[in-house]
């Protein structure tokens, strides 16, 4: 790997994942290939198409024709594939799954993980952002969390949940802090997050395709659409950049799909 192509993408400001991921792409092109040229890159592109998903096989691309720009032979540059959006959502959580899920954990007493799915079904946030709820933001009724290009996020906390989420903490004597914590007291991570959930959800014999932190946030995007069809308020709520983005929640699930075509299609 040429040294002075790794300066280049570290001074053009590159996150060290991405740098490394052009590293393995060029460490696997020349594996293949002695050199560069029309037939090889050609050939190599159909290997990608082959072997990885159209995602993976346009960042690849992508670390090729960097590769092509820095030796001066961007006319070499490959096309990326085109990924096809699917005509529906996959695996997500259902409104009465999800009922079920946290009515089995309140009656278990598991009242963090209750609160957990709750808050992620209730208010659209990921992950990443519920992590940093804290007690301060339950009393105020909203969460502002700012993005790297400075924009303000504003997450809203429903009444509702608000006013079970405040007698909770009363009764375990919460006053501050962050609102999930691990075994250890440290705020939770994304990952621990996640892992619990699925470990959670195997004691109801949930769908643990459909246990993931994401899900819910679709079915949040979901329910409010069926409730409001304002796709721009939707738009802002969930933090979205384009309407574009929201307008996946339009559309049906496959399971709703095919209960349709079966209800419909008799002949």
């Amino acid at each position: 790997m040429d040294n002075n192509f790794l300066q280049e993408l570290k001074r053009d400001g590159l996150s060290n994942n991405t740098i490394a991921s052009y590293t393995i792409t060029l460490k696997q092109y020349f594996l293949i290939f002695d050199d560069i040229n029309e037939t090889n890159l050609l050939t190599y592109k159909g290997y990608l198409i082959e072997n990885y998903k159209a995602k993976s096989v346009n960042l690849k691309i992508q670390a090729i024709n960097r590769y092509l720009d820095y030796i001066n032979l961007g006319s070499l540059k490959l096309k990326f594939v085109r990924i096809q959006k699917k005509s529906f959502l996959e695996n997500v959580i259902s409104y009465g799954d999800y009922l079920f899920f946290i009515n089995k954990l309140k009656e278990d007493n598991n009242m963090m993980w209750y609160f957990i799915v709750r808050f992620l079904g209730a208010t659209g946030a990921r992950v990443s952002e519920l992590i940093k709820f804290k007690v301060e933001h339950i009393n105020i009724g909203y969460v502002d969390l700012y993005s790297k290009g400075g924009k303000i996020r504003r997450i809203y906390i429903p009444k509702n949940l608000k006013m079970d989420a405040l007698q909770w903490l009363s009764s375990i004597n919460k006053t501050s802090g962050y609102l999930f914590v691990n075994r250890n007291g440290i705020q939770i991570t994304t990952r621990g997050l996640a892992h619990q959930l699925k470990e959670n959800a195997k004691r109801y014999n949930l769908d643990l395709n459909k246990i993931y932190p994401h899900s819910f946030r679709h079915m949040y995007a979901k329910c409010f659409l069926e409730h409001n069809k304002d796709i721009a308020l939707l738009a802002d709520l969930m933090g979205h950049e384009s309407i574009e983005t929201t307008r996946i929640y339009l559309r049906r699930t496959s399971e709703e799909q095919q209960k349709i075509v079966d209800k419909i299609v008799t002949w």
